[in-house]
């Protein structure tokens, strides 16, 4: 399997950009798990939910690199979109900027049919998933070809400028 990206994050020089389209991941993940449970993150015991992917951010936007992140969701939203609205204080304390769209407000846009980062404009990494949500054994692929980046540098703006911003969005 390709390289996961958090190491393309750390070789970023400006720009790290991230759109997710699902709306469910690994929902066999213990932290998913513990949270339909009743589990929540305290904001206040930042040791208990800051984790390695947090350091790759933080040290990728002390380096300049602005890293955004859209999530474009189903409404009313699922389980998982919930789980991963409540995790997100993560992102934004790493210094991620996090933005949502309703599905629904994506209608005219021309988005690939799969997950995806653009580092830099230059490098796309695109996510394949197996239908229950888990990473395929091949689904991280790398593509340096400046007319993909483009295409998906694009989307990725497309759905950015609609999108409501983190402190703003009540998942529905």
């Amino acid at each position: 399997m390709q390289p996961p990206a958090r190491e393309a994050l750390a070789r970023a020089a400006r720009s790290a950009v991230h759109l997710e389209q699902r709306d469910s991941y690994m929902l066999d993940d213990p932290g998913f798990i513990a949270w339909q449970a009743g589990a929540r993150l305290d904001p206040a015991d930042r040791a208990s939910w800051w984790g390695p992917w947090h350091d790759h951010v933080r040290d990728a936007t002390a380096r300049g690199v602005t890293v955004r992140r859209a999530r474009i969701v189903s409404e009313p939203v699922s389980d998982y979109v919930r789980y991963e609205h409540d995790l997100t204080l993560g992102n934004l304390a790493a210094g991620e900027e996090v933005r949502w769209l309703p599905r629904r407000r994506t209608t005219d846009l021309a988005l690939p049919g799969t997950d995806f980062w653009v580092f830099d404009d230059e490098t796309v990494l695109y996510h394949h998933f197996t239908g229950d949500g888990q990473l395929a054994e091949d689904g991280r692929e790398y593509v340096t070809d400046p007319g993909r980046a483009k295409q998906a540098a694009e989307a990725f703006e497309s759905v950015w400028l609609r999108a409501v911003p983190h402190a703003e969005y009540r998942p529905g």
